[in-house]
């Protein structure tokens, strides 16, 4: 059978963060680079000027969001706020964590005169894997933390239930150690304040296992 497309053939022979970084927004692995207004690769707010980490912590979601594609970074929006809070309530330092997305291009649908996030399909997830392998080789983490099941899934199969294995350490070869949580949309797209509270205070329970470990 053929090969499907995929974005390796956009991957540069330098892997360093800011070669890497540029060399994404040239990526046409998959078809949502013609609808998406920027590529947009983790990023780590103390980022070294070589490029070359390693780093306690690296954090995977799902894709970026409206906000994340027009500015071009991570975990900017609505979602990336609440992260920013949650962690310092955590006592983890944000600036240490690397953040970045399993797809690198924000799928979406109109609805009115909004962007309407869409989930990625498996094969969209597929062909953007070779970044975040890419990525995983050069920061080096010492922990992975998949914030929802697209995360968790791209990394630890299918079968993975984030509702069930929230919270636990898992090994797989290959990979450093991994745990997965809810993505911080979900705890906004809760129906009552009293569910966001109780949400939230669950994300931050995990987070503090985290902080035990990094």
């Amino acid at each position: 059978m053929p090969t499907l497309p995929n974005a390796e053939p956009y991957l540069p022979p330098k892997r360093t963060l800011p070669v890497l970084r540029k060399a994404v927004q040239q990526c046409q692995g998959c078809d949502l680079y013609r609808h998406a207004t920027h590529a947009v690769f983790g990023e780590i707010q103390l980022e070294s000027k070589s490029g070359d980490h390693q780093v306690a912590l690296m954090m995977i979601g799902e894709q970026p969001g409206d906000r994340e594609d027009l500015e071009g970074h991570p975990f900017v929006g609505p979602a990336g706020r609440l992260l920013d809070e949650c962690l310092e309530q955590a006592a983890i330092d944000r600036s240490q964590v690397y953040v970045t997305n399993t797809v690198k291009h924000f799928k979406w649908e109109p609805r009115g005169k909004r962007r309407i996030h869409k989930k990625p399909t498996m094969r969209e997830i597929k062909a953007c894997r070779p970044w975040l392998d890419a990525e995983m080789d050069a920061v080096r983490p010492s922990l992975i933390v998949c914030l929802g099941a697209t995360a968790a899934q791209s990394l630890l199969g299918p079968s993975f239930k984030v509702t069930q294995q929230r919270g636990t350490l898992i090994t797989r070869e290959g990979l450093p150690p991994v745990m997965a949580t809810v993505h911080p949309s979900a705890i906004l797209r809760a129906r009552t304040d009293e569910d966001r509270q109780r949400e939230k205070a669950a994300f931050i329970a995990d987070l503090k296992k985290i902080s035990k470990i990094v």
